[in-house]
């Protein structure tokens, strides 16, 4: 069941015209549309990649992929297209390979036994900006993992 305050996003798979997939996160809920659509939900403080892919007649139109972290009641947010509200925007990476580096990005991630929603969310701003000028991001690792958790638990 999605709450009242969860971060909802609406998802759809028209095999091979449009597909909108959620890569990572925990879901709180999922309410089904159809057999095509359906909408989940993200708890506030719940990080989650969506991907948006569209093709048209000469090939593919959009790619995209946004990892972002749900926001609660009267929290600030950025719009984002198929979310309601809005969430706090982590990455937000355009083009099929761009969207492909971050895909690897998350790949290396859970290949350190750390689920990728559970990473640190400045871990993706900094995918963000380095595939956006080109650049590989730098290894996400146990050790960067650890000094993480370890700020959260001082409040830091």
């Amino acid at each position: 069941m999605i709450g009242p305050d969860d971060t909802q996003v609406e998802l759809l798979w028209l095999e091979g015209q449009i597909e909108r997939w959620i890569r990572f996160g925990r879901l709180s809920g999922e309410r089904l549309i159809d057999r095509r659509r359906r909408i989940v939900g993200f708890a506030p403080g719940a990080v989650f990649a969506f991907v948006r892919w569209r093709s048209g007649d000469y090939g593919t139109v959009e790619s995209r992929i946004t990892i972002m972290r749900a926001v609660g009641p009267r929290a600030a947010f950025t719009t984002v297209p198929l979310v309601a509200p809005g969430a706090e925007l982590l990455l937000d990476i355009a083009g099929w390979p761009k969207v492909q580096a971050v895909l690897a990005a998350i790949d290396t991630v859970e290949l350190t036994g750390v689920r990728p929603e559970d990473a640190a969310p400045d871990h993706w701003r900094h995918v963000h900006s380095r595939i956006l000028v080109g650049l590989a991001p730098r290894t996400y690792n146990r050790m960067r993992h650890r000094a993480w958790r370890l700020r959260q638990g001082m409040g830091l």
